[in-house]
C-alpha cells in the first residue's frame, strides 16, 4: 500500500505516469508496505499467463527473494526509478523516505534493489550511474543499507499512518533495530539469484 498523501500524475512523454506527493512527507516515513492485496507470483503461476499478461506483469512488478513477482494493487505500481530516489526499500517488505518529499514532488525507487531481469539505460540524472543492472544489489547495497541506517531515528519521530499495515512480527523484529537492540537486516536479504529458477 502507497502512503495516503500521494496520487497518480502524469509526469511526461519520456516517463509516462509517477506517484507524487499531494502533502510534505517527512524523512523517515513509512512511503510503502507490502500488504495483503498485493499478488505474488511464482514462476509457475507466471507461466500460466498468456504472453501479454506476462508482459504486463514483468512491466508492473517487482521481484522478491524467492524469485516471486510481486505485484502491488494500488498506485504503488507506478512508482519510477531515480538514481537519487527519495524512498528506499528495506529488508522488512516495506520503504521509507530517505529524503523529506515536497507536495508535488515524486516518490521514486532506485530499481537497483528490485531484482531486473535485464539491464536498463534510465534517464541522466548527472549520476555516476546511468545504466540498472541485475546484480546492483550486490555492488550497492553496502550503500542503501547506509541510507537507511542514516534515518531510523527519523521514523519514530514522525506520523506513520500506514504502520498498521505492517504485521506485529515484523514490527516487532524492527522496533528492536529502533531501539538499538537488534542491528539492521541489509537490503542485501532482498536479492533473488536467477540462477536459482534454471
Amino acid at each position: 500500500m502507497i502512503h495516503p498523501d500521494t496520487e497518480l500524475r502524469f509526469i511526461s512523454d519520456t516517463i509516462g505516469y509517477g506517484v507524487v506527493a499531494t502533502k510534505f512527507i517527512p524523512k523517515g516515513t513509512i512511503t510503502w508496505v507490502q500488504d495483503d492485496f498485493d499478488q505474488s507470483f511464482t514462476p509457475e503461476n507466471e507461466r500460466l499467463l498468456s504472453p501479454e499478461m506476462r508482459a504486463q506483469l514483468t512491466k508492473y512488478s517487482f521481484t522478491n527473494s524467492k524469485g516471486e513477482k510481486v505485484l502491488c494493487w494500488d498506485n504503488a505500481k507506478y512508482v519510477n526509478h531515480s538514481f537519487r530516489p527519495s524512498c528506499m526499500s528495506t529488508a522488512y517488505d516495506f520503504e521509507i523516505a530517505i529524503r523529506d518529499i515536497q507536495p508535488g514532488e515524486q516518490l521514486t525507487d532506485d530499481y537497483g534493489y528490485l531484482n531486473v531481469e535485464e539491464p536498463f539505460e534510465a534517464e541522466d540524472e548527472g549520476t555516476d550511474r546511468k545504466i540498472v543492472y541485475p546484480d546492483d544489489l550486490l555492488r550497492f547495497h553496502r550503500d542503501w543499507d547506509g541510507m537507511i541506517a542514516q534515518n531510523l531515528p527519523e521514523i519514530k519521530k514522525v506520523a506513520q499512518p500506514l504502520q498498521s499495515y505492517i504485521d506485529e512480527a515484523t514490527w516487532s523484529e524492527f522496533s528492536q533495530v529502533l531501539d538499538a537492540k537488534a542491528e539492521l537486516k541489509s537490503i542485501l536479504t532482498c536479492y533473488f539469484d536467477p540462477g536459482k529458477n534454471r
